[in-house]
Parts: C-alpha cells; sequence; structure tokens
C-alpha cells in the first residue's frame, strides 16, 4: 500500500486520537471519554508498526511515533489512577459510606444479629427448639460436620490444597447468592431485605446454640470465629443496602419513587461492591485457614478476636482524616 493513501485512509482516526490525547493532558476529558482510548492507542500502535514495516517516510513515522509515546504515558497514568481510586475506596471512602448509612446498618445489624443472638440463647436454653427452626436432617449434617471425635480423627488428613481451592470458589458462590439475595429483595419496598436478615439470622443463630449445648462449641466456634468478622458484616451490610432501597420507594419525598430508587441506588451498588471484598476475604479465611486442624482452637479465637476489632476499627475509624464532613 503506498504511502499516500496509507495516510489518506487513516488521518482521520489518528487526528481524533490526538485531539482525544491533548484532553486527557490537559486534565479536561470526562472519564466516559476515556473508556475507547485503550483501543484507539491499540490501533495507533498498529499503524505505527505497519508503517515502520512498509518503510514509509520518517515525516509519517516520528508523528506517530510521538502520538505512540505520549498515548502510552496517558494510558498507564490513568490505569495507575483507576488503583488508587479502587485504594482509596477501600481504605477511605467504603467506611465513611457504612458510616453516612448508619441508620440502615443499624436496622439491618439488629435485624441480623439480634435475631441470632436471641434464638442462640433461645435454642441454649430450650434444645428442642432447633427442630422448629432447623430440620432434623440438618441438625444431623450439623452434628456430623462438627463432631469433635471427627474433628480430632482429622487432625492428621489436611485437605489438599486443590480441595481448598475448590472450597474457596463454593465460599465465594454460596456467600455472594446470600448477599445478593438480601440486597436485592429491598425492592420489595424493603420487607424483602428484612425477611432475609431475620431469617439468616435465626438459622445461624440456632446451629450455634445448638451445636454450643451439645457440647461441639469449641469445634464451631473455634471454625467460624475467623472468617465470621467479614461474612457476618458482609450479610448486615448488604442487608442495609437493600433497606436503602426500600425506604426510596417508601419514601422518595419531593422526588419522583423512580428518581428516588435511582439516587439511592447509587450508594447501595457502592455499599455492595464493598460487601463482595468482605465475601472475598471471608472465603479465603474460611477455605484457608478455619477449616485447618494443625491450629489449636485458642490461637483461632485469639485470630478471630484481633480480626473481629480490627473490622470494627476499620468501619468506625477508617477515612476520618478527610476534610469531607461524615
Amino acid at each position: 500500500m503506498k504511502q499516500s493513501f496509507f495516510e489518506s485512509r487513516h488521518q482521520a482516526q489518528w487526528q481524533a486520537f490526538a485531539t482525544q490525547l491533548t484532553q486527557l493532558e490537559k486534565g479536561n476529558a470526562k472519564r466516559a471519554d476515556f473508556t475507547d482510548f485503550p483501543h484507539q492507542y491499540r490501533q495507533l500502535c498498529q499503524h505505527l508498526a505497519l508503517a515502520q514495516e512498509r518503510g514509509y517516510s520518517s515525516y509519517l513515522v516520528d508523528p506517530l511515533q510521538q502520538l505512540a509515546l505520549r498515548g502510552h504515558q496517558q494510558l498507564y497514568r490513568h490505569r495507575s489512577q483507576l488503583g488508587a481510586n479502587v485504594l482509596s475506596f477501600l481504605l477511605a471512602d467504603f467506611p465513611r459510606l457504612v458510616r453516612a448509612q448508619w441508620p440502615f446498618v443499624l436496622a439491618a445489624s439488629l435485624l441480623f444479629f439480634g435475631s441470632l443472638i436471641g434464638i442462640a440463647l433461645l435454642v441454649y436454653l430450650y434444645p428442642d427448639l432447633i427442630y422448629s427452626i432447623v430440620s432434623p436432617q440438618q441438625v444431623a449434617e450439623m452434628q456430623s460436620m462438627y463432631d469433635p471425635d471427627a474433628s480430632r480423627l482429622g487432625r492428621a488428613a489436611e485437605r489438599a490444597s486443590s480441595e481448598d481451592w475448590m472450597m474457596f470458589g463454593y465460599y465465594v458462590m454460596h456467600n455472594i447468592g446470600i448477599a445478593f439475595q438480601t440486597f436485592a429483595a429491598g425492592l420489595l419496598f424493603g420487607l424483602g431485605s428484612v425477611f432475609f436478615l431475620f431469617f439468616n439470622g435465626l438459622i445461624i443463630g440456632a446451629v450455634a446454640g445448638h451445636l454450643t449445648q451439645i457440647g461441639y462449641g469449641q469445634t464451631f466456634w473455634s471454625f467460624v470465629i475467623g472468617h465470621g468478622a467479614f461474612e457476618l458484616s458482609a450479610i448486615a451490610l448488604a442487608g442495609a443496602a437493600g433497606l436503602q432501597l426500600g425506604w426510596a420507594l417508601i419514601a422518595p419525598g419531593q422526588l419522583t419513587r423512580g428518581e428516588s430508587l435511582r439516587l439511592a441506588a447509587r450508594k447501595s451498588v457502592q455499599m455492595i461492591c464493598g460487601v463482595m471484598v468482605f465475601l472475598l476475604i471471608a472465603a479465603f479465611i474460611e477455605a484457608y485457614w478455619s477449616s485447618t486442624n494443625a491450629v489449636a482452637p485458642w490461637i483461632k479465637y485469639l485470630v478471630g478476636t484481633t480480626l473481629w476489632l480490627l473490622m470494627a476499627a476499620y468501619l468506625l475509624l477508617a477515612g476520618r482524616n478527610r476534610h469531607a464532613p461524615e
């Protein structure tokens, strides 16, 4: 292909790329304008490679090289900014969002942890109550899973790393399913989130109370205390995000319900992004730490208590050095 034809064919594309590049360098481009930039940059690099391979004039190759160099600098500068934005969200913006939505977080926590602790105490005091909440088959499965004798027998046979990886994937899918269900059900004017928060609290609390009452407490609590800090907090926060959606429909104020829901969804989706990170961490701990039999229970209690304290400190204190009001 002749150089003149090659130039006329792609000149408009190069000019458009140069214009967008100038806007990015000046900081005038919106984030939406940047979405197609990596694709345009790759096309420019292909054109540069073709021009060099075909021996085109330096009057064409040199400007393309300059554009490619400037594009490379902008591309990786924006990618590093994206990583910094994600880190900023996790370290500061997410805990600030949780505190800003404290009425919903408080309501969800009372529903979830209140039902969990309440039913655990009732089942512990009245053992037969467990069969009104959990089926006998599920009770038998839980007892088999946390039987101290079975646990001692299994200490010599740790799970293979491939099985840990499979369990990690299972925990991720299972926990995300519960969290998303609790969140999305908030669209039923918040009633769905209320139901799933209360229901999950009942199930978890009933199992905890029953296993403690029959003497399996050490096996159970040493297993759940580590990942529970992230997993249980995530369920409560997912419920809080769902309650926010429901409240936007119940009390839209001066807005239409659609507009109110759209505004609430922005914050709720941000909350769910943080919840997903919590659940990934919980799944990793559950697969690789909670399930191990090589660690003494008192060490698991110590680590688990530390994780709960760190979680509380993170949600209550992280991001407070920012100047924006809480």
